[in-house]
């Protein structure tokens, strides 16, 4: 059973010859955005201990959180709570079966992409 020509082999898909599509790239996207906003949720967290721990420490937590690289942060947060957000109504959209077809699948993908930033920037505004 083993298989002696093991190491001369690709790896399946390789990635030399596999044309990425749309609908793997959003869900790779979906996975690092949920994997990202775990990260926001730590530094939200932080900013809290700051707080209760005492005014000069949390002076100094506030100022890297409201500084541009703060807003920079909670931006790209918002935005990547947006996309998944939309990604995960289009999981639950193909839970129940329907738009599974490849050219519905890729334009539910490019409306999460282009909703998450649409909402984004209303949310920026509206807030």
């Amino acid at each position: 059973m083993a298989d002696v020509n093991r190491g001369n082999r690709p790896l399946s898909p390789h990635l030399t010859i596999y044309r990425p599509q749309l609908t793997s790239m959003t869900s790779i996207l979906t996975r690092i955005t949920g994997n990202a906003m775990l990260i926001t949720a730590l530094l939200i967290v932080w900013w809290f201990l700051a707080a209760a721990t005492s005014v000069e420490y949390f002076d100094t937590v506030n100022g890297i959180m409201t500084s541009w690289f703060g807003d920079l942060v909670f931006t790209l947060s918002l935005l990547g709570l947006w996309y998944h957000t939309l990604a995960g109504v289009r999981h639950l959209i193909w839970d129940t079966g329907r738009m599974l077809d490849v050219p519905t699948a890729e334009k539910l993908g490019i409306a999460a992409l282009i909703g998450s930033v649409v909402l984004t920037i209303l949310t920026i505004i509206i807030v």
